[in-house]
């Protein structure tokens, strides 16, 4: 039943009253959609909108719950760990969740990454990552090895260290431009996933590592595709570059899979499609089915041992709620779902009907480009978006969309029925219409 419209008019107003809302100003410039329950693929809103009382969910809410909402499996999860215990510390203590959560995340994982941290959220994870190559260089006698790289049209997360290896000019923390550690940046790898690579792009790569060997600690990159930063997609080949000119200088190699972890682009982790394995890792959005917050920083032996060579010996970095039990055990419920069913076919189902859906948009006035990769499937404008009038557009079409700057885009649950994904795409359609 809908929400009683004063009920309904009283939680709003509270909202705007009290709520900062993310990326917005307080108070909020626009009423957000209040949501009163979540099953399967669909938002029920508690009052119709543009004459739509429930929406598709075409953004897995931020990217995170790949399996839907309300799903049974994960549910029972959640409520038998709570009936044993919903937290308890990290430091001193352990618990079965957690520790099988890693040991399953490090066999899972490319290469060597054996040793896994747990954070809260995935810019606390990068900035664990960030800090224990930071501590390994200066454990062994090299604290000049301070700085970072990066290539521009990144986007790592909110939090301190990880915002000054976001893009420093079109992203949304240049604000803080003179406050932040200045890092090393390159140019943004020319676009296509499938394109072949650019010889000279790879060898500016090249030197711009040898370069500033001397200062580096670590590069840092999202693999394949850059996501918050500007949904662009690109060759695997310059990961190996990346890999190569670490392993030749002395620098080690973090890749930010939060947003392309556990199968959206295609293959389990993006490092995947370039056959190589970093230093550092770092995993946050699907890892729980979008149920609770949970991130995980993975290292290599070298990285690990290198950090408790020195002093002091430990990795200075503990968050409260770190490996909390909840989380950890519906983390576990999440990876069955995934591995135990076919979520690369479900991926590969979703990247054709998004392919099929999207491809009319070629066609419309003021757009620049249209791509998909997995279950990612993104319309780009030749403007900024007009937020309002493509949310209602979408919404008018059944569908719940996040547009952002000149990109609209979608990264549905990988359960989405095919039904659903035409409409999301219809509804990305209109959207680019309205915007």
């Amino acid at each position: 039943m809908p929400e009683p419209a004063t009920a309904a008019a009283e939680l709003l107003a509270l909202d705007r009253r009290h709520v900062w809302h993310p990326y917005g100003p307080m108070p909020g410039s626009a009423a957000p959609l209040l949501v009163r329950s979540a099953s399967g693929v669909r938002l029920r809103l508690a009052e119709p909108a543009e004459g739509r009382q429930e929406l598709v969910d075409g953004m897995a809410s931020w990217w995170s719950a790949v399996h839907g909402y309300n799903h049974p499996v994960l549910n029972a999860a959640a409520r038998e760990q709570v009936a044993r215990m919903s937290h308890v510390m990290f430091g001193g203590l352990t618990h079965e969740p957690g520790v099988r959560l890693a040991a399953r995340l490090a066999r899972l994982a490319p290469g060597d990454l054996e040793h896994v941290f747990f954070a809260d959220s995935g810019s606390v994870a990068v900035e664990v990552a960030l800090k224990m190559c930071l501590q390994y260089w200066s454990s062994l006698g090299r604290p000049a090895k301070r700085r970072l790289l990066t290539w521009r049209g990144g986007y790592h997360g909110d939090t301190w260290h990880a915002m000054s290896v976001c893009d420093p000019e079109g992203g949304m923390h240049r604000l803080w431009s003179g406050a932040l550690p200045r890092q090393v940046f390159a140019e943004a790898p020319p676009p296509g996933f499938d394109a072949p690579p650019d010889e000279g792009y790879a060898a500016s790569l090249r030197e711009l590592v040898a370069r500033h060997a001397a200062e580096l600690a670590a590069v840092i990159v999202e693999p394949v595709v850059q996501g918050a930063g500007g949904m662009r997609f690109h060759s695997p080949a310059y990961l190996r570059v990346l890999r190569e000119a670490c392993d030749a200088h002395g620098v080690l190699l973090v890749f930010d899979e939060i947003a392309t972890g556990f199968g959206r682009t295609g293959a389990l982790f993006a490092a995947e499609h370039a056959g190589v394995t970093p230093d550092v890792m770092c995993l946050g959005k699907a890892l729980t089915g979008g149920y609770l917050t949970l991130a995980a920083t993975l290292c290599t032996p070298r990285v690990a041992e290198g950090i408790s060579r020195g002093e002091p010996p430990v990795l200075a970095h503990g968050p409260t709620f770190m490996g909390n039990p909840l989380a950890t055990a519906v983390a576990g419920a999440s990876l069955d779902l995934l591995l135990d069913g076919d979520w690369a076919g479900e991926v590969k189902r979703i990247e054709s009907g998004l392919r099929a859906g999207l491809a009319p948009a070629r066609g419309l006035r003021g757009v620049r480009d249209v791509r998909v990769l997995g279950a990612i499937g993104v319309i780009q404008l030749d403007h900024e978006v007009d937020l309002p009038a493509a949310t209602r557009a979408a919404v008018a079409n059944g569908v719940w969309l996040r547009p952002f700057r000149d990109l609209i885009y979608t990264m549905p649950p990988y359960v989405t029925p095919d039904e659903d994904v035409a409409r999301i795409a219809h509804a990305a359609l209109a959207a680019a219409e309205a915007a």
